[in-house]
């Protein structure tokens, strides 16, 4: 899966309630939650985001509270991918659960042009390229079953499919 999109740089320590406030809890409609996204830290970003972007970001994002609303709110928006340094585990295993790819980077991506520079990502590989420059990053790249979650639009699709097999 190859996905390429313009990047939209956040830090370290991205917590949970600061990619959707617990003000907008009352619902799980992705859509409405994308409205809100991010909007305590650029209130502006929600209406800046576009399909196929990329959300990258430091180290520890998505930490605090379990709230599966954050991803959610995330792949409501339509962000392809989320790129950081680490992710708080809880986070990442929600993200997987509905579907949304994140990697994981060693390397440094927040120096980048938020909102003008554009990477490629293949996820199969855990490749991601700056297509400005062709440098690219390596990222831990999924195992084929979490790739299949993920194809499957997340845990639930998966299930479904398997179970469908049988």
């Amino acid at each position: 899966m190859i996905l390429e999109g313009k990047v939209w740089i956040f830090g370290d320590n991205i917590d949970t309630d600061a990619i959707i406030a617990a003000r907008y809890l009352s619902t799980t409609d992705p859509e409405e939650l994308a409205a809100h996204l991010m909007e305590d830290i650029r209130p502006d970003f929600p209406k800046l985001v576009g399909r196929g972007d990329i959300l990258v970001a430091g180290s520890n994002f998505g930490c605090g509270s379990s709230r599966e609303h954050a991803p959610l709110a995330i792949k409501g928006a339509g962000i392809a991918c989320v790129v950081a340094r680490s992710f708080a585990r809880i986070f990442y295993r929600n993200a997987i659960n509905i579907g949304l790819p994140i990697l994981e980077c060693e390397e440094d991506l927040t120096g980048l042009a938020s909102g003008e520079d554009h990477l490629r990502i293949d996820l199969e590989r855990g490749a991601i390229t700056h297509l400005q420059s062709g440098r690219e990053y390596r990222a831990s790249p999924f195992p084929p079953f979490m790739r299949e979650i993920i194809s499957r639009g997340g845990l639930v699709g998966y299930v479904q499919a398997r179970l469908n097999k049988q």
